[in-house]
Formats: C-alpha cells, sequence, structure tokens
C-alpha cells in the first residue's frame, strides 16, 4: 500500500494498452484502471472481447502457417502479455526449436515474459520501440538471435494502431522491411474505423487517456503498410476471415473492427 508508481515501474491508475488486451482476452494481469476503461469500451462494442479472441486466433494461424512455408525465425514487436499459443508455442508444434524475439516497451510485459521464458534458449525478450525500429534491428541480442541473410517473419499484431502519424508508421514499416531478405513475411492486423461509428469513438475516447492513443485507419491506409511485400491469399481481410480453421464466430466478421493480412517480399 505504501508503494508509489515510482518504485512499481509503473503507473497502475493508467489504462494500459497491453493490460486491457489482456481483461479482453480473460486474463488476471490487470488492474481496476484498466478494468474501468475496458467496460466502459465493452459497454458500447460488447464485441470487442469477442474480437479480441479473433485477432490472437488469426495470429496463431499466420505463425502456423509461415512455419508450414519453412519460416523458422521470427520477430514479434508489441508482443503484449504472454497468454496461451505465444509464438513460440504454435511454431514449435511445426517446426524444431524455432528462434523467436519477443519486444516491447512495457516493463509489465518484459517481466511476465522473461519470467515465463526464462531458460528457453531459443527465445529471447528485448526490450524495444517500435518508433525506433533501427534500435530494435540494430539491438545486440536480436543480432545474436536472428539471422538477417535467412527468411523470417515480422510480426505486428495490434500493434500499428497504437502508432500515430505524427510517429510516420511508413518510416517504421520501410526500415523494418528494408532490413529482412527476401521470403520474409509480415503478419499485421490493425484497428480500423472503416466500421461501427460506436465502437470508434468508444475506443478512441478511451485509449486516449491510455498508455497509448487508439489511431483507427482506413482499409486503404492499413493496404499501404504491407507496401513492398505481396499479399497471400486471401488478401486484406477482417481477422475471422484468414484462413479460419472453422466457420467464423463472428457474423458478420466486420465485428471484429480489425483488418489482417500476411504479406511476402519477394
Amino acid at each position: 500500500m505504501g508503494q508509489d508508481r515510482e518504485s512499481w515501474g509503473f503507473d497502475p491508475n493508467t489504462p494500459n494498452i497491453a493490460r486491457l488486451y489482456d481483461y479482453y482476452l480473460g486474463g488476471k494481469d490487470n488492474f481496476a484502471a484498466d478494468r474501468e476503461a475496458a467496460e466502459r469500451i465493452l459497454s458500447v462494442a460488447p464485441e470487442v472481447r469477442l474480437a479480441a479472441r479473433e485477432n490472437r486466433a488469426f495470429l496463431g494461424r499466420a505463425v502456423r502457417f509461415l512455419a508450414q512455408s519453412g519460416i523458422t525465425q521470427f520477430l514479434d514487436i508489441g508482443t503484449g502479455l504472454p497468454t496461451q499459443g505465444n509464438v513460440h508455442e504454435v511454431a514449435g508444434e511445426i517446426v524444431d526449436r524455432p528462434r523467436v524475439v519477443y519486444v516491447d516497451k512495457d516493463p509489465i510485459v518484459l517481466g511476465h515474459a522473461r519470467a515465463i521464458l526464462a531458460g528457453r534458449g531459443d527465445t529471447t525478450v528485448v526490450e524495444g520501440d517500435l518508433r525506433r525500429p533501427e534500435e530494435i534491428l540494430n539491438d545486440a541480442d536480436v543480432v545474436k538471435a536472428l539471422d538477417f541473410t535467412k527468411p523470417m517473419g515480422l510480426l505486428l499484431v495490434a500493434i500499428m494502431h497504437f502508432i500515430t502519424d505524427e510517429d510516420d508508421p511508413a518510416r517504421i514499416l520501410t526500415t523494418l522491411r528494408d532490413a529482412l531478405p527476401q521470403g520474409s513475411h509480415l503478419v499485421l492486423s490493425h484497428g480500423t474505423r472503416d466500421t461501427r461509428a460506436e465502437a470508434v469513438e468508444a475506443g478512441t475516447q478511451v485509449y486516449r487517456n491510455s498508455t497509448a492513443p487508439l489511431v483507427l485507419r482506413s482499409r486503404d491506409e492499413i493496404r499501404a503498410l504491407f507496401d513492398g511485400f505481396d499479399l497471400v491469399d486471401p488478401g486484406l481481410v477482417w481477422v475471422p476471415e484468414w484462413r479460419p480453421a472453422q466457420a467464423g464466430v463472428l457474423d458478420p466478421p466486420e465485428k471484429s473492427l480489425i483488418l489482417c493480412g500476411v504479406g511476402r517480399k519477394s
């Protein structure tokens, strides 16, 4: 009770984007401020909880697709709090000892990830900020863990919509793309404003007072983030529509509020 926010290393009274996502997924690594903020969104758009799960399921299907395509190393930026179906677990079902680097700037995420992944020689946890991609690419642990002469999977799942226009998302994607060898894949999902106005308004208002603002973009703006990558089938679609294992749970699929795609660098 006597600890202040500096001794925690974070402010538990400010809604946190990683903890909000954890709450949507049914996790317990969140605080009252996170739950209150999340419920304000859910009161207007209750489908957000299921949309978060659909987004997580897309990540799993995309990683599985990459692993089946021969990709054995992954750079996951903005990884969020560990939960079921982490990248190394999904890829490890298909390839032997995949190399995975998890990158996040959140101290809670880093602490949980390092504790859970301690002793796993093929996984690395790195502190890094997507707004400064050069620092991530030049990080000694990243360079040691990944072979940038061989194809890899770059995962930007539900993270680019926390990058403002002032941060220049095109520059970030260009920097990362140029560092990847041919045959690498970009896995990206992004919230869009081309859907329910009530949900868009509620989400942007709540996240305005969180650790990062929510910047929802149009379909065309999201497609532009794949510049330099060839979208694989089925292209840029709602998250439940990307190679679903079964019939979509969300009907109509645009209730997911999130567009996604996988692109290959040729």
